[in-house]
């Protein structure tokens, strides 16, 4: 244990996004996956309103502030509490539970957002599939939520995990947007089985997922 906990350290140390992060003032090293991401496929503009499932410790978070401006709003919801930023609203909250997902509702007061973003990740337990499972519960949460609240032609980015559950999921992401896409940026370390699903072009007359399609 000791052991995997230096070569984790040595390898957090010596890290070029963990550098980057200190020096650009980013939170974490998980702002360059976003920021690659936004700048290839043009995610984010002055204006925007954006809400983030799964926000803290904030990275992505800065990155979508700074990037919709004083005219945008970011709406920011975890279970563990975030330091302050500047032009968002933070609701520290558990979202898989429907008390906290109804603060979260109420705090966009009826209007439909731009952009929703998921970087949420389950707590591992080593057990493959249950991790695998808990995983998916998490990306059907921010399916559900874009589907609720999302603007005709509005976007979603979500992280998932490969393996079993991943083609259905991207599969009913296709059902909801015209283009759906993976993306596996830079910063998201090459061992991780992460992959980052872009859904474009929201459309919400597209069919509800029947029990057949499960």
């Amino acid at each position: 244990m000791k052991h995997g906990k230096s070569s984790w350290m040595r390898e957090h140390v010596t890290d070029p996004y963990v550098r980057r992060a200190r020096a650009e003032g980013y939170r974490s090293r998980a702002a360059f996956k976003l920021l690659e991401i936004a700048r290839s496929d043009k995610l984010l503009r002055p204006g925007m309103r954006v809400v983030e499932l799964g926000s803290a410790p904030g990275s992505w978070t800065q990155v979508a502030a700074r990037a919709v401006g004083p005219s945008g709003r970011v709406f920011a919801a975890d279970r563990v509490d975030m330091e302050p930023l500047s032009g968002v609203y933070f609701l520290q909250a558990d979202l898989l539970s429907p008390p906290g997902m109804e603060r979260l509702v109420q705090a966009l007061e009826g209007r439909p957002v731009d952009l929703v973003l998921s970087d949420m990740a389950p707590n591992l337990s080593g057990v493959s599939a249950t991790d695998q499972t808990r995983s998916r519960e998490l990306c059907e949460l921010a399916l559900e939520f874009a589907r609720q609240h999302l603007k005709p032609g509005g976007v979603l980015l979500v992280k998932a995990f490969q393996g079993s559950g991943f083609p259905e999921f991207m599969a009913a992401m296709r059902r909801s947007f015209d283009v759906v896409v993976s993306r596996k940026p830079g910063a998201s370390r090459g061992r991780s089985s992460e992959m980052y699903l872009l859904g474009k072009g929201f459309r919400p007359e597209a069919r509800p997922e029947s029990p057949a399609d499960a």
